[in-house]
């Protein structure tokens, strides 16, 4: 069933989420997050929008260095137009042309495909012939479910999520399992779930797509197809464990309008032992730094685990204060944490974690002064 949806100051809520209503009356989430909100009020455009509208020349034929050349131009181009658009009243323009950003970028995440490194483990597996990378995926994509979210966060809801199955990590405790770590769902046609998003879209049924999982990292090459076939003005969110390559972000830039990665560990050690995942620590801070660098708006999750407060928690809301750009940053600190999957091997995660726990970072991070959303 549905969640019942209705309409506040022209922007879609669920009813049976009264958060989901004050959050239009929260200055400090307006102001976080302002061209997220301008985008839903169709006060400004997507970012994706305006990549359509960037010419380019290139042949797909062309080496990936010289498609990241004609890229990267072009990407300077993409920066003065979004702040002249941003400076003024929303652009109506709706000229598109056949080889434009968007497709460059999509055509480039094809190409990366033939030694994949569109995440941070950089198998090299060449997925047009195999499925031998840590996500098991070759070059299509498999969609696991597409709904109106209503559980997310209040900023969200309610949200499009398009749950993507596989992942690159392994967590032990991963409530996703059956569809990160076991084979699911089914290929859908790039412009069948355009046409989806858009219906929804029209209907105003939507705040934004939200591309999930399992992992949406591994599937850049078909979310960027999706949103070539997209002619809605509704906001993306990456909604992600930030294990992306340099090379992926780079082609997410100008894609996304608002990120949401999970912040899950603060050391090397936990990620490892934990979701299998080496250098994870240096490998999302340096990739939150980055975003951070766009001056893009983000909601990053930090999901308290038991038994973690101090070798990761109070780590990632230290760092987060120190590094980041609080005026454009909110961080959800996460209580539901329990425990799933195979958490029952590892005794110090096999239980929930408790609301001291959660309310002791939760204390700490507003003594830091960071901007809290629940």
């Amino acid at each position: 069933m549905l969640p019942w949806i209705g309409h506040v100051k022209g922007v879609p809520v669920i009813w049976s989420r009264p958060d989901s209503i004050a959050v239009l009356d929260d200055q400090v989430a307006q102001e976080t997050f302002s061209r997220y909100w301008a985008v839903i009020r169709n006060d400004k455009r997507a970012k994706f929008l305006i990549l359509k509208e960037i010419e380019v020349d290139y042949n797909y034929e062309d080496g990936i260095s010289d498609l990241w050349l004609v890229h990267d131009k072009a990407m300077n181009e993409f920066r003065i137009i979004l702040k002249e658009s941003d400076e003024e009243s929303r652009n109506n323009s709706e000229e598109k042309t056949r080889k434009n950003l968007l497709v460059l970028k999509r055509d480039i995440a094809r190409k990366i495909l033939e030694s994949c490194h569109l995440c941070e483990w950089r198998c090299g597996v060449n997925r047009y012939e195999n499925n031998n990378g840590v996500c098991r995926l070759g070059k299509e994509a498999y969609i696991a479910s597409i709904f109106i979210h209503p559980g997310e966060e209040p900023e969200l809801v309610p949200s499009y999520t398009i749950f993507l199955s596989h992942c690159n990590f392994k967590c032990v405790y991963c409530q996703n399992w059956d569809i990160s770590q076991v084979h699911s769902g089914r290929v859908l046609r790039p412009e069948l779930v355009a046409d989806r998003i858009y219906r929804e879209w029209l209907d105003r049924q939507i705040r934004n797509v939200n591309w999930v999982g399992g992992e949406p990292t591994p599937n850049i090459h078909y979310i960027l197809d999706v949103l070539t076939h997209l002619d809605a003005n509704v906001p993306q969110i990456w909604n992600s464990n930030l294990y992306n390559s340099i090379e992926s972000l780079k082609l997410l830039e100008g894609v996304i309008d608002l990120w949401l990665p999970d912040f899950k560990y603060g050391n090397n050690d936990c990620a490892l032992k934990f979701s299998k995942i080496p250098r994870y620590f240096d490998v999302v801070t340096r990739n939150l730094k980055m975003i951070n660098s766009f001056g893009d708006e983000i909601l990053i999750r930090h999901l308290v685990l038991p038994n973690h407060i101090d070798c990761c928690s109070k780590r990632v809301i230290k760092w987060i204060s120190d590094n980041m750009d609080k005026n454009r940053v909110r961080v959800n600190i996460m209580a539901q944490y329990r425990p799933e999957y195979q958490a029952n091997k590892y005794n110090e995660i096999n239980r929930r974690t408790s609301i001291e726990e959660w309310r002791q970072v939760y204390n700490y991070a507003l003594d830091l002064g960071l901007n809290l959303t629940i």
